[in-house]
């Protein structure tokens, strides 16, 4: 039977669920995923855990921040004058807002979470809302194409 490795085009379908068995993400909602094995292209738990599968295998992967989302680093929360919105902008605690930036001379939006408002300053936090907590993904491996792992 064949069996993902290295270098190999893989399709899988997936859950994703915290600890206390809660679903933060599927692809029911959001569609199955391609990727090379090795490429980088998904977190080290998914990428790990399907190496070794054969078509239509499942397996469950539990995983610690550093493999997932990472850990919380405080040095991503910082607290901003309101002025850096537009004043009719709703700002509340748990709104998710972009920040634009240049990177590699492009422009790209990173989102923050609004986690307090107090007068005129208001805390944002630049951490994955995962980051910090054990996740475990239940993978299904639909398809593998046979790549040159030498690449």
């Amino acid at each position: 039977m064949t069996r993902a490795e290295s270098g190999d085009t893989v399709t899988i379908t997936y859950e994703g669920y915290l600890e206390d068995g809660e679903i933060f993400d599927s692809s029911e909602d959001n569609g199955p995923i391609q990727f090379k094995i090795g490429s980088g292209d998904v977190m080290d738990a998914i990428e790990d855990g399907v190496v070794g599968m054969e078509l239509q295998e499942t397996r469950t992967i539990p995983s610690d921040p550093e493999r997932a989302f990472g850990h919380r680093l405080e040095e991503l929360v910082h607290t901003v004058d309101r002025s850096s919105w537009d004043q009719k902008t709703e700002i509340s605690p748990g709104a998710v807002v972009g920040f634009k930036t240049e990177y590699q001379g492009q422009e790209h939006s990173i989102p923050a979470t609004v986690t307090a408002v107090e007068g005129d300053q208001v805390t944002i936090d630049f951490n994955h809302p995962l980051a910090g907590k054990n996740v475990v993904f239940k993978i299904t491996l639909q398809d593998i194409q046979k790549g040159d792992s030498s690449n």
